[in-house]
């Protein structure tokens, strides 16, 4: 599966947006207790092409809106391991690695489901993440990846931990097929609980065929959908 390098650009811009200052730690602050093992709701997010290993820019941005809008729940936050690389002209390469990612999270939504039962997961994803996060809800594997290294769907049972599905710059079928890849298709049990986020302009989203440099994908954690993915979401634990 191959992106265009717009994404890669978009997405060291969002890095750079929501780079944090950094602080000395309070001793109150070095107090906190650890986040329980089964806290009462928890994000799972892909981070988008380009963001240093975590959440990334736009998920930790829902993640803190998540967070005001579920309080007093806890949340707890487990960023999807996967390269998120630019190594689009490499497509079989490039391709494992966006297997890897959709394989971590689903091996996580079915770990917690079991170990943690009670907790309420919300699933989430940004641009290239959005793709994983996408395909991890998906009961069929398409034709194009060999059946040595697809990911294995979900269990059933699974879907009914899983609150919501909240995807920011989810490429459009249009945008992936000019790069060889196959249209996302969200798993059925997970259709009535997903929200995709296309802000006005993003060309990589709105299925337009001519996308080119594209500010609207480097803002979402800045144009209020992060709040508007935390509400709902919320609304539905």
């Amino acid at each position: 599966m191959r992106m265009s390098r717009i994404a890669a650009a978009t997405g060291a811009a969002v890095v750079g947006a929501w780079t944090a200052v950094a602080g000395v730690a309070t001793p109150l602050a070095a107090a906190q207790p650890p986040a329980p093992a089964c806290p009462d709701v928890e994000v799972v997010f892909a981070r988008g092409t380009g963001e240093a290993p975590g959440v990334g820019g736009v998920g930790q941005g829902f993640v803190d809106a998540v967070r005001a809008q579920a309080a007093p729940r806890t949340v707890g936050v487990y960023a999807v391991n996967y390269p998120a690389g630019s190594n689009f002209a490499d497509g079989p390469a490039f391709a494992g690695t966006v297997i890897d990612g959709i394989r971590d999270a689903g091996n996580r939504l079915q770990t917690m489901s079991v170990d943690c039962p009670n907790t309420k997961m919300v699933l989430g994803g940004f641009s290239q993440g959005a793709v994983v996060s996408g395909f991890a809800t998906s009961d069929t594997v398409p034709a194009s990846v060999p059946a040595a290294v697809a990911p294995t769907p979900l269990p059933p049972e699974v879907a009914d931990h899983v609150a919501a599905v909240v995807l920011f710059g989810t490429p459009s079928g249009a945008f992936l097929q000019k790069y060889g890849a196959p249209a996302i298709t969200i798993g059925p049990r997970y259709v009535d609980k997903t929200l995709e986020l296309c802000a006005q302009g993003d060309t990589i989203c709105n299925g337009a065929t001519d996308a080119g440099p594209n500010v609207a994908h480097a803002l979402y954690g800045i144009n209020g959908m992060v709040n508007e993915g935390a509400a709902y979401a919320v609304g539905r634990l």
